[in-house]
């Protein structure tokens, strides 16, 4: 078992959908990521937050197995972001995103951090990427996540930071956004062209596509009787993901399979409920009852 390495965003979050509405609740990637991947490795965290996020706020990540040693609290608010999903969560809008201290953010990985094998990049700023590559020592495995704001206004640092990386993880629009390519099978291949070995698309209910060397690997959306919220999803999965990696600490491809329905199914617990709620209640033996589920959902003995 190897430790995991996040830098991104801890947030206060408000959000808007057909199942209620929250204000202030805690959101942001490197949450999402930390609590995720805490279920099978160690993860050490780095992110800013404002002098209005208590030390009580923090309370969830006790008794969990996340570093907080990188964790920042300087004067100012914290990031905060609103957002309103459309009647069939397929959509939504942003009504405001406040970066606050998190605009003037700077990481700085701490020297024990510096040699943590498996690095996450949430996403941030292509930039901030680059920087905490330039600090980290010979990691065994880098995977970085984006968005479309980065792809359309920062692409020639954001195609710097893909040189540098063993995989992108990001969603099907995301994925069309970078490449123009409306087909995700010449989406990955064209990514992959720019430097990463892997590139694993989330697609939402319908599931995650991962590509490699030309071949693929493809996993259903997990069917479920409420979804309540789905922010956070896509940073869940990754923390399901690279955290069952760094776990597992092997690089074949039956691991990385398992490792896309390890964060699918992170994911499929996230959406659940608003923000982290579902994430705080589960159990090792939930986890394992719903890979079995995946199992169970996507298995058959080819014919005779």
């Amino acid at each position: 078992m190897k430790p995991v390495l996040t830098v991104g965003s801890v947030a206060f979050d408000s959000i808007e959908a057909p199942a209620g509405q929250v204000s202030r609740i805690v959101g942001g990637a490197a949450t999402y990521f930390s609590l995720a991947a805490s279920f099978f490795t160690d993860v050490r965290l780095v992110a800013v937050v404002g002098e209005d996020f208590s030390s009580g706020q923090l309370e969830f990540f006790q008794n969990r197995r996340v570093d907080l040693t990188g964790l920042q609290r300087v004067p100012g608010e914290s990031f905060r972001w609103k957002g309103k999903y459309n009647s069939d969560l397929s959509a939504r809008e942003t009504i405001y995103t406040k970066l606050n201290v998190f605009e003037e953010f700077s990481p700085q990985i701490p020297s024990p951090f510096r040699d943590t094998p498996y690095v996450f990049l949430a996403n941030i700023h292509p930039a901030l990427q680059l920087q905490v590559l330039e600090q980290v020592v010979d990691p065994q495995f880098v995977a970085l996540d984006t968005m479309n704001y980065w792809i359309q206004g920062n692409l020639e640092e954001l195609k710097q930071v893909l040189a540098k990386v063993d995989a992108i993880i990001i969603n099907d629009e995301e994925a069309r956004d970078l490449t123009g390519q409306s087909s995700l099978v010449k989406a990955a291949n064209l990514i992959r062209d720019l430097g990463p070995k892997r590139v694993i698309i989330k697609r939402g209910e319908h599931g995650v596509l991962m590509s490699h060397d030309g071949d693929f690997f493809a996993v259903p959306g997990f069917p479920l009787d409420v979804v309540s919220d789905p922010t956070g999803a896509g940073d869940t999965f990754a923390g399901g993901f690279v955290g069952y990696l760094a776990a597992s600490d092997q690089v074949t491809e039956k691991t990385f399979s398992e490792a896309v329905i390890a964060g699918s199914v992170m994911a499929s617990f996230a959406v659940e409920d608003f923000g982290i709620d579902r994430l705080l209640q589960l159990t090792d033996a939930s986890i394992r009852d719903r890979f079995k589920a995946f199992y169970k959902l996507t298995h058959f003995d080819p014919p005779v």
